[in-house]
């Protein structure tokens, strides 16, 4: 019985469920280090972000035998040159737009509950009887709480300045941590490796190079991904003449990074600007993301990212309703590539059990 793989697997179980129980009851140490860790999350996870973005950019100039270093620095200069091109070029016209929306909002929303209203009106809704619904005196007290919203975030003065505060300390500790990442990083990894015994040494080298590719591939993958979407629904927008264009794109690529559902909540508000504008143009909305969206699944996702993670829509859905669950929109940023390096992991893993068995 005590050599039984249930039995082993039993005592597995209960000796995690005594940890986690013992866990429990030691806030007063675990409640120092989870504010340590929460610190250190932001700043760490943009730093390994940008460090699977410009990883390949810096081996590039390496092969050119320019000195690491000296090949971070150009790397570095490079980008604070498109950024501050960027700022020039798209940062008037992105200020304008938001204060805009800002402004406007109470009046969108008003003219939102009489479109409805008038849409309402038309022969179909009559016809369909669907017409004894009122919107104004819910979109009258939206705007009104809208308007409220916004004079109670201008009275809290302190926060605000405090969010701007931990944003400036992460935008300045970023660069330093991603500079020893990108000069340091392959010595981390075999830095790690020695806290392993030497037999598996090798097996753990395989490891950390399958959950390298396994990020390294979804992240670069996912930023071309993202630009694709960005640049190509601002084209669409434009054209369309579709206000806040710039902003309601931008909405496109924050929300893109959240896998499967991120476009349908970006599409949202650019709908809800459109049927104000005009009813048709939501329709042309609807159209281009459509359409952009299959070209990004069908062509672009399989061409730069692959089939490595070959997930279902429906395990993606689950994933992100937990992860949300647990730990709010950072859980589902988080969640597809956690699942990426976890199921390295655990694949790595059960393949070295079934070596052992078999051998």
């Amino acid at each position: 019985m005590p050599q039984s793989k249930y039995f082993k697997f039993s005592i597995w179980i209960l000796l995690i469920l005594i940890i986690l129980l013992v866990a429990s009851k030691l806030t007063f140490i675990l409640a120092p280090i989870g504010v340590v860790l929460t610190s250190l999350a932001a700043p760490l996870i943009i730093a390994v972000l940008f460090y699977y973005l410009l990883r390949p950019l810096v081996r590039g100039l390496c092969r050119l035998r320019i000195p690491k270093v000296v090949a971070i620095v150009i790397i570095y200069l490079i980008v604070l040159s498109l950024l501050a091109a960027l700022i020039f070029w798209l940062g008037p016209q992105l200020y304008n737009q938001v204060l805009s929306l800002i402004n406007s909002m109470p009046h969108l929303i008003k003219q939102l509950g009489q479109q409805l209203n008038d849409f309402q009106n038309s022969k179909l809704f009559v016809r369909m009887h669907l017409n004894d619904i009122s919107y104004t005196d819910f979109t009258n007290r939206f705007s009104k709480n809208f308007t409220q919203m916004t004079t109670s975030i201008g009275n809290n003065i302190l926060s605000i300045i405090q969010s701007i505060t931990g944003t400036v300390l992460i935008a300045v500790t970023v660069p330093f941590i991603l500079f020893y990442l990108l000069k340091d990083g392959e010595k981390m990894a075999r830095g790690m490796i020695k806290f392993i015994p030497e037999e598996h040494r090798e097996k753990g080298m395989e490891i950390l190079r399958d959950m390298d590719q396994a990020l390294s591939g979804y992240i670069q993958g996912q930023m071309i991904v993202l630009l694709f979407d960005f640049v190509f629904i601002f084209i669409w927008y434009t054209v369309i003449h579709l206000n806040y264009s710039l902003v309601l794109a931008l909405v496109i690529l924050f929300t893109n990074v959240i896998p499967f559902i991120g476009s349908f909540i970006a599409t949202i508000p650019a709908v809800i600007v459109a049927f104000i504008q005009d009813p048709v143009l939501a329709i042309y909305v609807i159209v281009g993301v459509i359409v952009v969206q299959q070209i990004e699944g069908n062509v672009i996702s399989p061409l730069v990212m692959g089939r490595k993670l070959d997930l279902h829509p429906l395990t993606i859905i689950c994933i992100l309703l937990v992860a949300g669950n647990l730990a709010g929109i950072i859980g589902m940023l988080l969640a597809i590539p956690v699942y990426a390096v976890c199921k390295v992991i655990v694949t790595r893993i059960y393949q070295l059990f079934q070596l052992r068995r078999h051998g």
